[in-house]
């Protein structure tokens, strides 16, 4: 008989650890595909009931007679989202000119920061300054026009703002990225600066910056409280089609106004879901047009990079088709007189927008006269503009880029200015202490900074684990597998899913599914899968930036990869990652639209017992105040300026932990 002890088989570490962090990194596929089933789920009724067609041509959206036509709300939201971007991207693309190429070195990295403070700012801020400060203003500016403000040009100007950030920081990259070489050969032949910029760099970066362009319309199309507070939610067509003082709304809009107040599982309900299906499938399109630029162009330039997914794939098969539409003989002509065809397209244009916009305010044959007289003159301005030597058009032209820089940088202030200004008189020890009072009206607002607060730690404790562990697996242990490429698509359809689509997720799965009702718990989860992304991709790039020879001088003195990673490049890349953390948790301190359906309460006079009751958050209260209570605008300006000064606090720590990481990093 063998007495011996049998030798126990050693754990396999690595092994250990790359399925586990496997297994977590799954979890953003289970993610994508439950909020995309339960969005579905529940829209089965209505596109049963009501037809898919007749749901999204019909012409009139009334649910209180049974009407669910979604064509108003829809033609609603890509109108409001050209109005912003026909104003973001010019100035944004000026913006991202000067920073790269005009400003000086020095400056470069305060101007970018500066203007990424714009993303910063929670959009019910955004919301709030145009209620109080862009809606009666213009409506003194055009008192026969917008006889109450709410209109669809303030919330194309609004949401202008708010794209303006990723138009500049994405451009700007873009630029940035163009080779010195371009540069010199360009200055080498003769051209000046300016010339370099628009004849080469502009069209080498051209991938970028129509990027940015698409990425500034899904950040429009995605929306909610901003639109909501300034357009005036009213499902109607403007009349005429391009009336910029009409009232109109959006799906955010409609599914925030809407869905607090209907019966589940109505065929309203479900007719919401249904519209929230349609702008999902708006904003994958826009995902698909993004890459489609982005390819065509990596293949004009010979660096195409192999498919990687789902909407790759899709894009593919869009490219034979776009190459055929290139081949004809018409688009052949176009190009040999690409110039001519250029100039006229920009002149007819110009004259058809002038001419729309005159007749908003005169008859319609002077209309035609002003506008054929403006473009006449902008016409002999820019031909006498050839006649000047170059230097002055240069300067003339850096003189503009500034011009648009600082009007960027003043509207920030004013922003900034005006909320912090007006709300730190209100702001005393008892309205940071004591609860609400006279339904908002008095008091304070204690119970909102602590809701706030607790939403933010559970949030941060969900999914900071989660996005490390899954960035660290795509870093250091994934492979060029469909698994891979899956976890890659499903993180990029999460980050590009708009938060009242988490929201409707949240209170669908977690507040009726589940069972935990509105609650922090439920608000916790929401939450945490919106700014997944965010920290997935932070860290992942933190990671990547650690040096192979720290890895290497690990491994050689013994240490399993697992060791290497936890002791050696997580600590290395600590910084990026809090950072990303801090950046994730300040955004989730200031959205609304999904704590609303989950979380959140108008107003409480006492804080929750347990993580299954709900809570006062800054941002909802913020809401309530300014849409639903008259005469609380001290309360209204001291609750915008906290869940300001809040989130700016993030946003300095954020770059603080940054500046302080490029200082100690020395590789």
């Amino acid at each position: 008989m063998n007495y011996s002890l049998a030798k126990k088989k050693r754990v396999d570490s690595d092994n250990v650890a790359a399925t586990v962090l496997k297994v977590v990194a799954a979890l953003s596929i289970v993610a994508i595909a439950l909020i995309l089933f339960f969005i579905a789920g529940n829209s089965v009724d209505a596109i049963f009931e009501i037809g898919l067609f007749e749901f999204v041509f019909g012409s009139e959206w009334d649910p209180s007679t049974g009407l669910y036509g979604a064509l108003p709300v829809i033609v609603g939201t890509i109108l409001v989202t050209i109005g912003a971007v026909a104003v973001a991207l010019p100035v944004g693309l000026a913006c991202a000119v000067y920073i790269s190429e005009v400003a000086k070195p020095k400056y470069r990295n305060i101007l970018k920061t500066l203007c990424e403070v714009f993303a910063g700012i929670p959009s019910v801020i955004y919301g709030f300054f145009g209620l109080v400060v862009m809606v009666p203003l213009l409506r003194e500016m055009f008192p026969d026009q917008l006889a109450y403000g709410l209109s669809w040009f303030t919330g194309s100007l609004l949401l202008a703002l708010m794209a303006l950030p990723t138009i500049i920081s994405v451009s700007e990259d873009a630029i940035h990225a163009v080779p010195i070489s371009y540069r010199e050969a360009s200055l080498g032949m003769g051209a000046s600066k300016w010339e370099t910029t628009i004849k080469v760099i502009i069209p080498a970066a051209i991938s970028g910056i129509s990027s940015a362009a698409i990425m500034g319309v899904g950040r429009a199309i995605g929306e909610t409280m901003a639109v909501m507070m300034v357009t005036g939610n009213a499902a109607i067509f403007p009349d005429p089609l391009w009336n910029i003082f009409s009232m109109i709304t959006t799906i955010t809009g409609t599914l925030a106004s809407e869905m607090p107040e209907i019966v589940v599982g109505s065929l309203h309900y479900s007719a919401l879901f249904l519209l929230a299906l349609v702008l999902v499938l708006m904003v994958l399109a826009i995902n698909v047009l993004a890459r489609f630029v982005t390819k065509r162009t990596q293949r004009k330039f010979g660096t195409v990079q192999a498919s990687s997914g789902i909407i790759d794939k899709i894009v593919d098969r869009l490219m034979p088709l776009a190459d055929r539409i290139s081949d004809t003989s018409a688009m052949g002509f176009i190009s040999v007189h690409s110039r001519e065809i250029r100039i006229g397209v920009v002149i007819v244009l110009a004259f058809v927008f002038i001419l729309m916009m005159s007749s908003l305010f005169t008859t319609d044959l002077n209309a035609i006269v002003a506008s054929a007289m403006m473009v006449l003159g902008f016409w002999m301005l820019f031909s006498e503009m050839k006649g000047y030597n170059r230097n002055s058009v240069e300067k003339v032209a850096h003189s503009v880029l500034a011009v648009f820089m600082g009007i960027v940088i003043l509207i920030l202030f004013v922003l900034l200015g005006y909320i912090i200004v007006n709300g730190i008189s209100a702001i005393s020890w008892d309205f940071l202490t004591q609860p609400v009072m006279n339904g908002g009206r008095d008091g304070g607002i204690f119970p909102a900074i602590i809701g706030t607060l607790e939403l933010m730690a559970g949030t941060i404790l969900l999914s900071l684990p989660l996005g490390i562990f899954t960035g660290v697996y795509l870093a250091e242990y994934a492979k060029d597998s469909a698994f891979t490429r899956a976890v890659r698509e499903a993180i990029d359809l999460l980050n590009g899913t708009p938060s009242i689509v988490f929201g409707l997720f949240g209170f669908s799965a977690l507040v009726l599914a589940a069972g935990f009702g509105y609650s922090m718990v439920a608000g916790w989860i929401t939450l945490a899968l919106m700014i997944l992304p965010v920290i997935i991709r932070t860290t992942e790039e933190a990671v990547n930036s650690v040096p192979k020879e720290l890895r290497e001088a690990s491994r050689g003195m013994g240490a399993t990869k697992w060791q290497t990673t936890v002791k050696v490049v997580i600590p290395a890349a600590i910084s990026g990652i809090m950072t990303g953390a801090v950046l994730a948790v300040g955004r989730a301190a200031g959205e609304t639209a999904p704590i609303m359906f989950t979380a959140a309460v108008a107003y409480s006079t006492t804080l929750a017992d347990s993580i299954f009751e709900p809570v006062m958050a800054l941002p909802y209260h913020l809401y309530y105040l300014s849409t639903e209570v008259p005469g609380a605008t001290e309360m209204q300006y001291g609750t915008a300026c906290v869940l300001l000064l809040i989130v700016l606090s993030l946003f300095v720590l954020a770059s603080f932990i940054r500046y302080r990481s490029s200082k100690k990093i020395r590789w």
